[in-house]
């Protein structure tokens, strides 16, 4: 039989998630049968139950497979609701909030036997596992570290969109929301798979340096250096206050060649002795792989829960940080007024890119807004 999808969360991403359920059934492979949210949910097929939360939905109709793209700190509940009726799980980056959260979701699909894959689309990429190949296989040669970087921008309509937004908790529950592990979390997970490093046990330390502009709890400006269990440096350099929005990049450093991963557009740049390319390639629907893998065990999973446990290490060093130090206002210049309001660090991206070339955090640097310290966990 067609496999019956529900959505929880059909705004803002969770939107997209509903159109591509939409698309799969228009070809025979999936049926949207509900979705769940407490706000109206508008311009749905006809048929489709809507109810306000995903337990009247479990208890109402009979799902094959649940959509998870709610506020991060409901992540853990919704899954395991949805695991325990029987139901396969698309959840939405970061799985969970805190390790103990990934510790106890991961105990739950163990007990039930059923799928539960993390959207993290770049590592259904073509470029991602192309590239993750030629690291494995050394045609870049010996690996001097990996970089992650992000330039982007956010104006105050993203902080307020909802309540969880660039908070670290909320009503005392870890949401950890930040640059560094939720809008480029994909940077530092596609870093790790680069580095076949991606289970929570391949993740040796992780430092901390969290910066903010905007008036917000979480962090919009900083660097985290991972040591993996193989020995390489992995260095996160982020920002949300840049003065245009770029293309975030995974960079993987190496003796024989540099490689230059540009993940939403699924672009893989090679530089090497013989000169450069630039490729494009495609890209697999999570959905789909998981529906497929529904279908036929034998079909692997790309991103299964226990393939996010060393993302969540770096989540995790985030939640235990110290509060993320405001930057002075003399290095801030603001454009726009309302919620086109919009904060920029000056000269940000000078120091981002220092930070990918060099494989240093901000304070090492010296970049004006830092004072040198670091939380590590080992």
């Amino acid at each position: 039989m067609t496999p019956r999808v529900a959505v929880a969360g059909v705004h803002g991403h969770g939107a997209s998630h509903v159109r591509n359920v939409v698309r799969l059934a228009a070809e025979g492979k999936a049926q949207l049968v509900a979705v769940a949210d407490p706000r109206p949910a508008e311009d749905l097929p006809a048929g489709v139950e809507v109810f306000g939360g995903l337990d009247e939905v479990l208890a109402s109709t009979a799902v094959d497979v649940v959509v998870i793209s709610t506020p991060i700190q409901t992540h853990v509940a919704l899954a395991e609701a949805a695991l325990r009726a029987g139901a396969d799980v698309l959840l939405e980056k970061p799985p969970t909030a805190s390790l103990a959260e990934f510790e106890k979701l991961s105990a739950v699909v163990a007990e039930t036997g059923r799928a539960c894959q993390v959207g993290f689309q770049a590592q259904a990429s073509e470029a991602t596992l192309t590239l993750a190949s030629m690291v494995a296989d050394g045609r870049l040669g010996e690996i001097r570290g990996i970089s992650a970087v992000g330039k982007w921008v956010r104006k105050a309509q993203y902080f307020q969109r909802a309540r969880w937004a660039g908070r670290r908790t909320l009503d005392g529950v870890a949401v950890v929301d930040g640059a560094v592990t939720n809008p480029l979390a994909h940077a530092a997970a596609a870093a790790l798979l680069l580095d076949r490093s991606t289970g929570v046990d391949d993740v040796r330390s992780v430092e901390t340096e969290l910066f903010h502009a905007n008036p917000i709890e979480s962090d919009d400006t900083s660097t985290v250096r991972i040591v993996t269990g193989r020995g390489t440096t992995i260095l996160i350099a982020v920002t949300l206050c840049a003065s245009e929005h770029l293309e975030p990049r995974v960079i993987v450093h190496g003796s024989a060649g540099r490689a230059e991963l540009r993940y939403t557009t699924d672009t893989l740049e090679i530089t090497d002795a013989s000169g450069t390319t630039d490729t494009t390639y495609g890209r697999a629907g999570l959905l789909e792989n998981l529906l497929d893998h529904r279908a036929d065990p034998g079909v692997p999973l790309y991103v299964p829960l226990a393939a996010t446990g060393g993302f969540t290490r770096v989540v995790e060093a985030v939640r235990v940080a110290e509060e993320p130090v405001e930057i002075p206002a003399a290095l801030v210049r603001w454009e726009g007024e309302g919620l086109e309001r919009r904060p920029i660090v000056l000269d940000v991206e000078k120091w981002v890119d220092r930070a990918a070339d060099e494989l240093a955090v901000f304070s090492e640097l010296g970049a004006p807004w830092t004072n040198p310290r670091e939380q590590e966990i080992r």
